[in-house]
């Protein structure tokens, strides 16, 4: 029995999902170093904000600040969630969502199965 080559399709995938990967990796280092920044950047604020301002100063800072991360946060998930969708509509991923609302289909009568 001799051993069988990997196909070279598997060669090219391989080398396709380590790219992908570093340039996850890449993207969550960034992240990561934002988050460092924005963290410090607030607490030279917060520190200069309390030896200079006043309490309604600082209550106005506060408020504007939390809408401002709110906002921030809400268009960011907004995005993700249009992201994934325009992934899914891709022709490729139409398998993968077909697949996936089978799966939940059989699911939802192997529950109903059971309370029965």
């Amino acid at each position: 029995m001799s051993k069988e080559s990997p196909p070279k399709d598997w060669d090219k995938l391989w080398i396709e999902y380590n790219k992908s990967l570093k340039t996850w990796m890449d993207a969550f280092e960034s992240l990561q170093t934002a988050a460092k920044n924005v963290q410090s950047k607030y607490n030279d604020v917060m520190a200069k904000a309390v030896k200079d301002s006043s309490d309604k100063t600082l209550n106005q800072f506060t408020e504007n600040w939390q809408k401002s991360m709110s906002e921030a946060g809400i268009k960011t998930f907004k995005q993700f969630g249009d992201n994934w969708q325009k992934v899914f509509s891709q022709s490729g991923m139409e398998q993968v969502k077909t697949y996936g609302d089978m799966m939940n289909k059989f699911a939802e009568t192997w529950q109903k199965m059971w309370n029965k």
